[in-house]
C-alpha cells in the first residue's frame, strides 16, 4: 500500500504574508499491464481445445452397457485417451499460457499496429 506523504512548501514572495501551506500529494496510480498476449490466447484457445475434445471422447463411453461381459470396457478413448486429454489441457497448456510471457524484460511487446510506420 502506498501512504500519502504530506510536503511542507514554504511560499515566499507571491503572496503578501508569506503564509506555510501544506500540500497532500495524490496517489501515483499504478497502470496495471497483464502481459497475456495475442500469443497467451492462442495457447490459451489450444488449450480449450483439448480439453473440450477429452470430453467428447469421455462421452463416448456413455452407452447402455459400457462394459462387456468379460470385464472389458468397450470404448478405451473413455477409458485411456480422454482423462490423458484432460490432464494435458488442465495441468500442462492452460498453465503455461497463463505463465508464459513473450515480451522482452521491462518491456511488454506491442502488436503490428501499436508500431510506428516508417
Amino acid at each position: 500500500m502506498t501512504k500519502q506523504v504530506a510536503k511542507t512548501v514554504k511560499h515566499t514572495g507571491t503572496h503578501k504574508t508569506g503564509t506555510t501551506r501544506t500540500i497532500k500529494q495524490g496517489k501515483k496510480k499504478v497502470k496495471w499491464e497483464i502481459p497475456f498476449l495475442r500469443k497467451n490466447a492462442i495457447i490459451a484457445a489450444i488449450g480449450l481445445g483439448v480439453i473440450l475434445i477429452g470430453y467428447i471422447l469421455m462421452s463416448t463411453g456413455i452407452t447402455n452397457e459400457p462394459a462387456v461381459p468379460n470385464g472389458k470396457w468397450n470404448n478405451p478413448f473413455a477409458i485411456s485417451v480422454a482423462p490423458l486429454l484432460l490432464v494435458i489441457g488442465y495441468c500442462i497448456i492452460i498453465p503455461f499460457a497463463l505463465i508464459k510471457f513473450y515480451g522482452k524484460k521491462g518491456e511488454p511487446e506491442t502488436s503490428p499496429e501499436d508500431k510506428p510506420k516508417q
